[in-house]
Protein backbone atom coordinates (compact mmCIF):
# COMPACT_ATOMS: atom_id res chain seq x y z
CA UNK A 1 0.00 0.00 0.00
CA UNK A 2 1.47 3.36 -0.99
CA UNK A 3 1.18 6.49 1.16
CA UNK A 4 -1.79 8.02 -0.68
CA UNK A 5 -3.75 4.76 -0.43
CA UNK A 6 -2.99 4.50 3.29
CA UNK A 7 -4.06 8.09 3.97
CA UNK A 8 -7.30 7.51 2.08
CA UNK A 9 -7.98 4.41 4.17
CA UNK A 10 -7.33 6.42 7.35
CA UNK A 11 -9.94 9.05 6.49
CA UNK A 12 -13.52 8.86 7.70
CA UNK A 13 -15.34 6.75 5.10
CA UNK A 14 -17.87 8.34 2.79
CA UNK A 15 -21.28 6.81 2.30
CA UNK A 16 -22.61 3.56 3.78
CA UNK A 17 -19.92 1.20 5.09
CA UNK A 18 -19.87 -2.43 6.22
CA UNK A 19 -18.78 -3.01 9.81
CA UNK A 20 -17.96 -5.86 12.18
CA UNK A 21 -17.83 -5.12 15.90
CA UNK A 22 -15.49 -6.90 18.33
CA UNK A 23 -16.74 -6.42 21.89
CA UNK A 24 -16.28 -7.64 25.47
CA UNK A 25 -19.94 -6.75 25.99
CA UNK A 26 -20.34 -8.10 29.54
CA UNK A 27 -17.28 -6.33 30.91
CA UNK A 28 -18.79 -2.87 31.42
CA UNK A 29 -21.94 -0.89 30.66
CA UNK A 30 -20.53 1.03 27.68
CA UNK A 31 -20.33 -1.85 25.18
CA UNK A 32 -24.11 -2.09 25.20
CA UNK A 33 -24.33 1.57 24.19
CA UNK A 34 -21.85 0.94 21.36
CA UNK A 35 -23.76 -2.09 20.04
CA UNK A 36 -27.03 -0.15 20.03
CA UNK A 37 -25.44 2.95 18.48
CA UNK A 38 -23.99 0.84 15.68
CA UNK A 39 -27.28 -0.90 14.98
CA UNK A 40 -29.23 2.37 15.08
CA UNK A 41 -26.94 4.23 12.67
CA UNK A 42 -28.34 3.71 9.14
CA UNK A 43 -25.03 4.73 7.52
CA UNK A 44 -23.40 1.64 9.05
CA UNK A 45 -24.25 -1.90 7.95
CA UNK A 46 -23.46 -4.39 10.70
CA UNK A 47 -22.23 -7.64 9.17
CA UNK A 48 -21.27 -9.48 12.35
CA UNK A 49 -20.47 -9.05 16.03
CA UNK A 50 -17.61 -10.92 17.71
CA UNK A 51 -17.36 -11.70 21.43
CA UNK A 52 -13.97 -10.73 22.85
CA UNK A 53 -12.28 -12.26 25.92
CA UNK A 54 -11.87 -10.40 29.19
CA UNK A 55 -10.85 -11.26 32.73
CA UNK A 56 -11.72 -9.22 35.82
CA UNK A 57 -14.10 -9.45 38.77
CA UNK A 58 -16.99 -10.06 36.34
CA UNK A 59 -15.55 -13.28 34.91
CA UNK A 60 -13.63 -16.35 36.07
CA UNK A 61 -11.19 -16.11 33.16
CA UNK A 62 -10.85 -14.85 29.58
CA UNK A 63 -12.98 -17.64 28.10
CA UNK A 64 -15.75 -17.11 30.65
CA UNK A 65 -15.65 -13.38 29.91
CA UNK A 66 -15.97 -14.08 26.19
CA UNK A 67 -18.91 -16.44 26.73
CA UNK A 68 -20.68 -13.96 29.00
CA UNK A 69 -20.10 -11.29 26.37
CA UNK A 70 -21.53 -13.58 23.70
CA UNK A 71 -24.74 -13.90 25.72
CA UNK A 72 -24.86 -10.15 26.44
CA UNK A 73 -24.67 -9.35 22.72
CA UNK A 74 -27.84 -11.35 22.14
CA UNK A 75 -29.51 -9.66 25.11
CA UNK A 76 -28.90 -6.19 23.68
CA UNK A 77 -29.98 -7.24 20.19
CA UNK A 78 -33.15 -8.72 21.66
CA UNK A 79 -34.02 -5.50 23.48
CA UNK A 80 -33.68 -3.69 20.16
CA UNK A 81 -35.60 -6.26 18.13
CA UNK A 82 -32.51 -6.57 15.88
CA UNK A 83 -30.44 -9.48 14.65
CA UNK A 84 -27.08 -10.05 13.00
CA UNK A 85 -24.47 -12.79 12.87
CA UNK A 86 -22.69 -13.31 16.21
CA UNK A 87 -19.52 -15.34 16.72
CA UNK A 88 -17.65 -16.60 19.76
CA UNK A 89 -14.12 -15.27 20.03
CA UNK A 90 -10.83 -16.28 21.61
CA UNK A 91 -10.79 -18.45 24.71
CA UNK A 92 -7.51 -16.84 25.81
CA UNK A 93 -4.93 -14.23 24.91
CA UNK A 94 -1.98 -14.50 22.52
CA UNK A 95 0.92 -16.48 23.94
CA UNK A 96 3.33 -14.51 21.73
CA UNK A 97 3.30 -12.26 18.66
CA UNK A 98 3.40 -15.11 16.16
CA UNK A 99 0.78 -17.62 17.29
CA UNK A 100 -2.94 -16.94 16.72
CA UNK A 101 -5.76 -18.09 18.95
CA UNK A 102 -8.12 -19.88 16.58
CA UNK A 103 -11.79 -19.02 17.12
CA UNK A 104 -15.03 -18.74 15.11
CA UNK A 105 -14.64 -14.94 15.21
CA UNK A 106 -11.11 -14.95 13.82
CA UNK A 107 -12.06 -17.48 11.17
CA UNK A 108 -15.08 -15.40 10.16
CA UNK A 109 -12.98 -12.25 9.80
CA UNK A 110 -10.46 -14.08 7.59
CA UNK A 111 -13.27 -15.37 5.40
CA UNK A 112 -15.34 -12.19 5.36
CA UNK A 113 -12.41 -9.90 4.56
CA UNK A 114 -11.92 -11.67 1.24
CA UNK A 115 -15.19 -10.11 0.04
CA UNK A 116 -13.62 -6.63 0.23
CA UNK A 117 -10.93 -4.68 -1.62
CA UNK A 118 -8.47 -1.86 -0.87
CA UNK A 119 -11.00 0.51 -2.45
CA UNK A 120 -13.95 -0.85 -0.45
CA UNK A 121 -12.75 -2.00 2.96
CA UNK A 122 -14.48 -3.81 5.78
CA UNK A 123 -14.30 -1.68 8.94
CA UNK A 124 -13.44 -3.56 12.11
CA UNK A 125 -14.46 -1.68 15.26
CA UNK A 126 -12.75 -3.21 18.31
CA UNK A 127 -13.73 -2.19 21.84
CA UNK A 128 -12.05 -4.85 23.96
CA UNK A 129 -8.82 -6.82 24.04
CA UNK A 130 -7.90 -7.04 20.37
CA UNK A 131 -7.05 -10.76 20.41
CA UNK A 132 -9.60 -11.82 17.79
CA UNK A 133 -8.36 -9.27 15.26
CA UNK A 134 -4.69 -10.01 15.87
CA UNK A 135 -5.37 -13.72 15.48
CA UNK A 136 -7.10 -13.18 12.14
CA UNK A 137 -4.16 -11.12 10.88
CA UNK A 138 -1.70 -13.81 11.98
CA UNK A 139 -3.84 -16.46 10.29
CA UNK A 140 -4.03 -14.47 7.03
CA UNK A 141 -1.81 -11.37 6.83
CA UNK A 142 -3.36 -10.54 3.46
CA UNK A 143 -6.53 -9.25 5.10
CA UNK A 144 -4.68 -6.08 6.13
CA UNK A 145 -5.18 -4.87 2.55
CA UNK A 146 -8.95 -5.36 2.79
CA UNK A 147 -9.89 -4.08 6.27
CA UNK A 148 -9.39 -1.01 8.45
CA UNK A 149 -9.30 -1.25 12.25
CA UNK A 150 -10.73 1.30 14.69
CA UNK A 151 -9.74 0.49 18.28
CA UNK A 152 -10.56 1.95 21.65
CA UNK A 153 -7.43 1.06 23.58
CA UNK A 154 -4.38 2.38 25.37
CA UNK A 155 -4.08 5.82 26.93
CA UNK A 156 -3.18 9.19 25.46
CA UNK A 157 0.37 9.84 24.35
CA UNK A 158 0.80 12.36 27.15
CA UNK A 159 -0.45 9.99 29.85
CA UNK A 160 2.19 8.46 32.11
CA UNK A 161 1.63 4.85 30.96
CA UNK A 162 -0.27 2.68 28.47
CA UNK A 163 -1.84 0.39 31.06
CA UNK A 164 -5.44 0.61 29.91
CA UNK A 165 -7.67 -2.45 30.41
CA UNK A 166 -8.20 -3.37 26.75
CA UNK A 167 -4.49 -3.06 26.05
CA UNK A 168 -2.86 -4.66 29.08
CA UNK A 169 -4.94 -7.83 28.78
CA UNK A 170 -3.17 -8.66 25.52
CA UNK A 171 -0.21 -6.42 24.72
CA UNK A 172 1.02 -8.92 22.14
CA UNK A 173 -2.25 -8.64 20.22
CA UNK A 174 -2.09 -4.85 20.20
CA UNK A 175 1.48 -4.97 18.89
CA UNK A 176 0.51 -7.43 16.15
CA UNK A 177 -2.37 -5.28 14.89
CA UNK A 178 -0.64 -1.92 15.19
CA UNK A 179 2.58 -3.21 13.64
CA UNK A 180 0.90 -5.08 10.78
CA UNK A 181 0.48 -2.09 8.47
CA UNK A 182 -3.32 -2.34 8.53
CA UNK A 183 -5.01 1.10 8.39
CA UNK A 184 -5.39 1.75 12.11
CA UNK A 185 -7.33 4.36 14.11
CA UNK A 186 -6.66 4.64 17.85
CA UNK A 187 -9.04 6.19 20.36
CA UNK A 188 -7.02 6.46 23.60
CA UNK A 189 -8.85 6.23 26.91
CA UNK A 190 -7.34 8.41 29.68
CA UNK A 191 -6.52 11.83 28.36
CA UNK A 192 -8.91 11.67 25.38
CA UNK A 193 -12.06 9.55 25.60
CA UNK A 194 -12.42 10.32 29.31
CA UNK A 195 -14.19 13.45 28.09
CA UNK A 196 -17.14 11.36 26.91
CA UNK A 197 -19.07 10.99 30.15
CA UNK A 198 -22.68 11.28 31.22
CA UNK A 199 -24.55 11.61 34.52
CA UNK A 200 -27.64 10.27 36.26
CA UNK A 201 -29.82 13.33 35.49
CA UNK A 202 -28.89 13.14 31.79
CA UNK A 203 -29.55 9.41 31.61
CA UNK A 204 -32.93 9.75 33.27
CA UNK A 205 -33.95 12.77 31.18
CA UNK A 206 -33.02 11.24 27.83
CA UNK A 207 -33.60 7.51 28.32
CA UNK A 208 -35.82 6.59 31.25
CA UNK A 209 -39.22 5.26 30.22
CA UNK A 210 -38.63 5.67 26.48
CA UNK A 211 -38.36 2.01 25.38
CA UNK A 212 -36.96 -1.33 26.68
CA UNK A 213 -33.47 -0.65 25.30
CA UNK A 214 -33.31 2.88 26.71
CA UNK A 215 -34.59 1.69 30.10
CA UNK A 216 -31.97 -1.08 30.23
CA UNK A 217 -29.11 1.27 29.36
CA UNK A 218 -30.28 3.87 31.85
CA UNK A 219 -30.78 1.41 34.71
CA UNK A 220 -27.60 -0.54 34.00
CA UNK A 221 -25.41 2.58 33.92
CA UNK A 222 -26.87 4.12 37.07
CA UNK A 223 -26.57 0.85 39.00
CA UNK A 224 -22.96 0.44 37.91
CA UNK A 225 -22.00 3.98 38.93
CA UNK A 226 -23.90 3.81 42.24
CA UNK A 227 -22.07 0.59 43.12
CA UNK A 228 -18.81 2.51 43.58
CA UNK A 229 -19.74 6.21 43.72
CA UNK A 230 -22.99 6.43 45.69
CA UNK A 231 -23.35 9.76 47.47
CA UNK A 232 -21.00 11.61 45.14
CA UNK A 233 -21.62 13.84 42.13
CA UNK A 234 -20.55 11.06 39.79
CA UNK A 235 -20.22 10.96 36.04
CA UNK A 236 -19.69 7.81 34.03
CA UNK A 237 -17.55 7.50 30.91
CA UNK A 238 -19.19 5.47 28.15
CA UNK A 239 -15.95 4.85 26.31
CA UNK A 240 -16.85 2.42 23.56
CA UNK A 241 -19.38 4.61 21.75
CA UNK A 242 -16.55 6.77 20.44
CA UNK A 243 -15.05 3.97 18.34
CA UNK A 244 -18.33 3.53 16.46
CA UNK A 245 -18.70 7.31 16.22
CA UNK A 246 -15.42 7.68 14.34
CA UNK A 247 -17.10 6.07 11.32
CA UNK A 248 -19.75 8.82 11.50
CA UNK A 249 -17.29 11.67 12.01
CA UNK A 250 -17.75 13.47 8.70
CA UNK A 251 -16.69 17.09 9.01
CA UNK A 252 -15.06 16.33 12.39
CA UNK A 253 -18.45 16.72 14.04
CA UNK A 254 -17.73 14.30 16.89
CA UNK A 255 -13.95 14.30 17.32
CA UNK A 256 -10.63 15.64 16.11
CA UNK A 257 -7.73 13.49 14.98
CA UNK A 258 -4.36 13.59 13.27
CA UNK A 259 -2.08 11.35 11.26
CA UNK A 260 1.13 10.29 12.99
CA UNK A 261 3.63 7.42 12.92
CA UNK A 262 2.53 4.31 14.76
CA UNK A 263 3.79 4.00 18.33
CA UNK A 264 3.63 0.43 19.62
CA UNK A 265 2.70 -0.37 23.22
CA UNK A 266 5.75 -1.92 24.82
CA UNK A 267 5.66 -4.59 27.51
CA UNK A 268 6.97 -2.11 30.08
CA UNK A 269 3.81 0.03 29.94
CA UNK A 270 5.20 2.72 27.64
CA UNK A 271 4.98 3.46 23.92
CA UNK A 272 7.84 2.82 21.52
CA UNK A 273 8.30 3.79 17.88
CA UNK A 274 7.21 1.11 15.42
CA UNK A 275 10.20 0.02 13.27
CA UNK A 276 8.06 0.18 10.11
CA UNK A 277 7.10 3.82 10.90
CA UNK A 278 3.85 3.68 8.93
CA UNK A 279 1.10 6.17 9.67
CA UNK A 280 -1.96 5.70 11.86
CA UNK A 281 -4.80 8.04 12.81
CA UNK A 282 -4.78 9.23 16.42
CA UNK A 283 -7.90 10.79 17.97
CA UNK A 284 -7.01 13.55 20.42
CA UNK A 285 -10.29 15.37 21.18
CA UNK A 286 -13.95 14.34 21.67
CA UNK A 287 -16.85 16.75 21.05
CA UNK A 288 -18.82 15.37 23.95
CA UNK A 289 -22.08 17.29 23.60
CA UNK A 290 -22.53 16.68 19.86
CA UNK A 291 -21.86 12.95 20.17
CA UNK A 292 -24.01 12.45 23.27
CA UNK A 293 -26.92 14.24 21.60
CA UNK A 294 -26.68 12.01 18.53
CA UNK A 295 -26.41 8.91 20.72
CA UNK A 296 -29.43 9.66 22.89
CA UNK A 297 -31.53 10.79 19.92
CA UNK A 298 -30.96 7.52 18.07
CA UNK A 299 -32.03 5.52 21.11
CA UNK A 300 -35.32 7.35 21.53
CA UNK A 301 -36.51 8.26 18.01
Amino acid sequence: MNLSELIKALNVPEGPVDVVLDTDAYNEIDDQFAIAYLMRSPELCTKAIYAAPFFNEKSSGPEDGMLRSYDEIFKVLGLMGESTEVYKGSAGYLADEKTPVISPAAEDLCRRAKEYTPERRLYVVAIGAITNIASAILMDPGITGRIAVVWLGGHGMDFHDTKEFNLIQDVAAARVVMGSGVPFVQLPCYGVVTAFSTSRPELEYWLKGKNPLADYLCRNTIEAAESYASGTAWSRVIWDVTAVAWLLNRGDRFMLSRLQPVSLPAYDGQYERCPASHLMRYVYHINRDALLTDLFTKFTD
